[in-house]
């Protein structure tokens, strides 16, 4: 079971709660939500070793919330949240998705315009009744527009750091069975896409019916679309379709090829096996001389690429945006590697918004390999909970100074996220700003600038001379809010010459800078650090999709400075 599944349910019992108004059950649904969200080990697997008692040790789990935690193990759902959505009035789900719109909104929409779902909010902000109504105005009737369209976008996507340990937990169990000679995942799960439509599983194996039997039959399988000896496709309780592929082993690289994709890809690669007279399919690559079909590659992968005189692309690279002619010339970069970070430059404790204190954060880095780990919690007089002031600042200072004594093989450094103002001023004072090992500026209000605006906003504040890193430096948050109007061109040079290193946000909904600003910033010189956002300990495995969204923008490692050792980073600002 996938912690994450029980987290949103959680999440959505919290929203019908506070519709109702019942704020303090409410809470104690979110605080669930989070811890779930921060667990190491899957929920299930406690509960398998210790039952009801291993569920109340997990803190802020009680009797309650733990005999709903066995409930969903034992059935995969909660009768009182069902019971919930049929008493509510609205879909909150749906609704929730919608960006801006909270519980209480939603509550007053239902209210004053009896508004239960999208299509009825559709209808009524394209008719203007929401922006006359108080506590909301045309902006916000604008903003809810776009935030219904966005969502008609991503229908039917899920996020990659949803669906990746949900397919690796179905491929471990799969990889067991004794009949399953070779397995992989394929399409664009294997390309890293930051959203997914559906799986694609490739296994090689001459029992092909135990596998497929055992596939179909998988908990987790909630409806089986189609079942055959090479194909079966099933939807999992977790949304999405997965399809597994039985092939064979001489094809398996010429399969692994074709059905990683992406479409663009594969039709440039099998234009180039036409010209060399080759046919290149998921069975293999094939010579066609004398009418016969010769198979001269398909075993791995790599010899598939060779057979049509391209050197081995990576997955994340196979998007028909260059990386063919690349080939061609041999100049494909050599991608950061997964485990070339030596640091996360971008972490909250409990001094401003998050559950884990400096220490125990530091300790998991350290168990990760790191050679440091930077302390960024939030100064922010904006709406950030408990964001920290220059009093609170200092005094963490000296307290990191006092973990470090007490913490060996990994330094704890000192940093902030700071607020940028309108004006693109910084939030916190230069003095104190001076004292600190690293400084992340970040846009948390005020999206909504003109590209002019904000471009300037973000230059002055880079301007700066204590500023070192723009966070999340275009303020996505996928499948909910767009991206505000940046002038990149602008940016990079500004970026370039004030030695400002632009973050890639790790975080799953997030992955800010996306793969092609990525790019555009290694081809500007612009340095970049990739950090986690960690909110909950389970945040520092985000790395993973961070370094992927990097190598998907062809950045190297010499391009992101957190690749660096302790001395060198240190350095580099």
């Amino acid at each position: 079971m996938n912690n994450l599944e029980l987290a949103q349910i959680f999440n959505q019992m919290a929203d019908l709660l506070e519709m109702k108004e019942v704020d303090f059950r409410s809470r104690a649904y979110r605080k669930a939500a989070r811890v779930l969200d921060s667990l190491e080990k899957d929920v299930a697997e406690i509960y398998q070793a210790g039952g009801i008692k291993a569920l109340k040790e997990i803190q802020g789990i009680g009797q309650a919330l733990a005999k709903k935690i066995e409930e969903y193990i034992k059935t995969g759902q909660i009768k009182a949240y069902q019971k919930q959505k049929k008493q509510s009035p609205v879909d909150i789900e749906a609704l929730t998705n919608i960006e801006g719109l909270g519980p209480r909104k939603i509550k007053a929409l239902y209210q004053k315009l009896g508004i239960k779902n999208v299509k009825g909010l559709t209808k009524a902000a394209k008719a203007g009744k929401i922006g006359k109504l108080e506590g909301f105005g045309p902006k916000s009737e604008q903003n809810i527009l776009q935030g219904i369209k966005m969502a008609k976008i991503d229908k039917g996507r899920f996020l990659l750091g949803a669906i990746l340990p949900i397919v690796r937990e179905i491929i471990s169990q799969i990889k067991e069975l004794p009949e399953v000679k070779k397995i992989s995942v394929a399409g664009s799960v294997r390309r890293m896409k930051e959203t997914v439509g559906d799986v694609d599983i490739l296994v090689v194996s001459s029992k092909p019916k135990t596998v497929m039997d055992f596939f179909t039959e998988m908990k987790g399988v909630i409806k089986i679309w189609a079942k055959g000896p090479t194909k079966s496709s099933v939807r999992l309780r977790a949304g999405f379709d997965c399809d597994l592929r039985i092939v064979k082993r001489e094809s398996f690289g010429a399969a692994l090829q074709y059905f990683t994709g992406s479409k663009d890809h594969n039709i440039l690669t099998r234009r180039i096996a036409i010209k060399k007279g080759l046919k290149l399919n998921e069975y293999g690559v094939f010579s066609v001389k004398g009418g016969k079909n010769r198979r001269i590659a398909g075993q791995n992968e790599k010899q598939v690429y060779q057979a049509i005189g391209l050197p081995y692309i990576e997955p994340e690279m196979r998007t028909n945006t260059g990386e063919i002619e690349a080939g061609l010339a041999n100049q494909l970069p050599k991608l950061i590697d997964y485990d070339d970070i030596k640091g996360d430059c971008h972490t909250h404790t409990e001094w401003s918004d998050s559950t884990g204190t400096i220490e125990e954060l530091a300790k998991i880095a350290k168990q990760m390999g790191y050679q440091y780990l930077v302390i960024t919690d939030h100064a922010s007089p904006l709406g950030i909970l408990h964001g920290l002031d220059e009093k609170r600042l200092l005094k963490q200072m000296a307290e990191i100074d006092k973990i470090n004594k007490r913490v060996s093989g990994i330094r704890i450094l000192k940093g902030v996220e700071v607020d940028i103002t309108r004006d693109g001023s910084l939030t916190i004072k230069d003095e104190v700003l001076a004292k600190l090992d690293l400084v992340l500026g970040a846009v948390h209000s005020g999206f909504k600038l003109t590209k002019q605006d904000m471009t300037e906003r973000l230059i002055k504040a880079m301007k700066n001379p204590h500023l070192d890193v723009i966070a999340h430096p275009t303020g996505r948050v996928i499948q909910r809010r767009e991206s505000y109007q940046l002038d990149f061109p602008k940016i990079f040079k500004t970026a370039k010459q004030t030695k400002t290193a632009l973050e890639i946000n790790a975080h799953a909904s997030r992955l800010d800078l996306r793969d092609s600003h990525i790019r555009q910033a290694v081809e500007a010189g612009v340095k970049m650090v990739i950090g986690t956002d960690v909110h909950s300990r389970a945040y520092f495995q985000m790395m993973e999709l961070g370094i992927a969204q990097a190598r998907r923008g062809w950045a190297e490692k010499k391009d992101i400075l957190n690749s660096q050792p302790l001395k060198e980073f240190l350095k580099s600002f």
